[in-house]
């Protein structure tokens, strides 16, 4: 038994060759269907994608998509445009015209003031006693002038005594010379002091007209603007004009605008202007025209010439050195028919006569019609017309059409042959 159990056990192992394990018959069929997936959905998706292009690229497009405006009324302008700067129409600085140290300043920045108020006030101390020591110059020569006289009125006996004792043979008539020559004299002393005194009264005049410096008025009715000085200080007005407030009349603002030099001739004298502020830009302020300055200024080799024009100032609103976006109206007209003016044509012609300008109208059936029409006052962004349409038509601003554009892309891309996809 034990024979046989070895023998059993050695031929064991040899029945393990004899099993097959054979796979099921759907694998084979799973596995090509995922190859097939695998190299069908790429393809599907280029066929896709390259459908796509194709149509995007070569689709058929809209023949013609059309922008239109109806014709309105309305109000309308051509305009020259500017900057400028506000400024008062009338402005006086104030000054010191002697020295000394400012002793009171009676006003401050935006008082107003009338016409010969006191505003400030030198010290006047220095000046005081300048004319002092005059009256008492003057008062010396006076004194001197009384005895000149006295002296002149005895040289005058002098003489006459003189001219008896001569006629009488009693004295030389060199006597008479000499008393002649010392009257002479005596009257030409007189006459120097006399001299000397008038100039001394213009000294003195001079003084007290220094001493009336020393006090400022007001020289015109205004606002305060600006106060350069501050009490205390020394002035010096030896050199330069010490200025000590500002005064601008602010019931009229005059408008100095920058205007190029291209601008410059479209403007004429008592043009009507106006100009709107930054922060009220809807509301005008509306002048003319009173100069242009021939004189330019250039910034940045740019020519500019200034043109002015007032406007009230009733309520204050308007302040010094605003800045103001400024139109000068060349012309303009309220409640007329308005188009964009992208939407006038001027065809080239054979240049006879005056060119003539279209437009293209949109008819009630969707057609399009081309009309001749009367151009007014244009601008850049609207026009009037005068005649050809009609209050409520349609024109056309602006038209593009989807042929042309297929056409264009096809010429853009001749010479070019799409690749094969497959």
């Amino acid at each position: 038994m034990s024979k046989t159990a070895k023998t059993i056990r050695q031929e064991a192992p040899a029945a393990a060759p004899n099993v097959t394990l054979m796979p099921s018959p759907a694998a084979p069929a799973r596995r090509r269907r995922r190859w097939r997936l695998r190299i069908a959905v790429p393809v599907l998706v280029a066929v896709l994608g390259a459908g796509y292009y194709a149509w995007s690229r070569y689709g058929a497009q809209p023949e013609t998509a059309m922008i239109t405006q109806v014709v309105m009324r309305g109000d309308i302008e051509d305009s020259v445009t500017a900057v400028g700067t506000l400024d008062a129409i009338k402005s006086v600085d104030a000054g010191a015209q002697v020295s000394g140290q400012l002793k009171s300043l009676h006003v401050e920045i935006g008082d107003k003031v009338a016409a010969n108020q006191l505003v400030a006030e030198i010290d006047p101390a220095s000046i005081e006693n300048r004319i002092e020591i005059d009256q008492a110059e003057l008062a010396n020569l006076e004194a001197q002038l009384v005895s000149k006289k006295a002296q002149l009125v005895l040289k005058e006996a002098n003489i006459e005594r003189q001219r008896s004792l001569v006629a009488t043979k009693s004295v030389s008539q060199s006597t008479l010379d000499q008393a002649i020559a010392d009257h002479t004299a005596a009257q030409a002393e007189v006459q120097a002091i006399e001299a000397q005194i008038r100039k001394q009264k213009a000294t003195l005049a001079g003084d007290k007209v220094d001493l009336g410096y020393t006090k400022i008025y007001a020289p015109m009715a205004g606002t305060i603007v600006a106060n350069p000085a501050k009490e205390g200080q020394t002035l010096n007005a030896n050199q330069t004009t010490p200025t000590i407030v500002t005064i601008a009349d602010l019931s009229t603002m005059t408008v100095k605008a920058q205007v190029s030099e291209a601008d410059v001739g479209k403007l004429k004298i008592g043009m009507d202007a106006y100009f709107t502020l930054l922060g009220q830009p809807g509301k005008r302020f509306n002048g003319k025209l009173r100069q242009i300055q021939p004189m330019p200024d250039t910034e940045n080799n740019v020519v500019l010439y200034y043109a002015l024009f007032d406007v009230p100032n009733p309520t204050g609103e308007l302040m010094m050195s605003m800045s103001a976006q400024v139109f000068f109206v060349e012309a303009a007209a309220k409640d007329v028919l308005v188009v964009p003016s992208a939407a006038i044509r001027t065809p080239r012609g054979n240049g006879a006569g005056k060119p003539q300008t279209e437009v293209t109208v949109l008819t009630p059936s969707g057609a399009t019609e081309t009309r001749a029409v009367e151009v007014g006052i244009r601008n850049r962004v609207s026009a009037e017309i005068v005649s050809g349409l009609k209050e409520g038509e349609s024109v056309v601003v602006d038209s593009s059409s989807g042929s042309s554009g297929t056409s264009q892309r096809n010429t853009r891309s001749r010479g070019m042959r799409m690749p094969p996809m497959f």
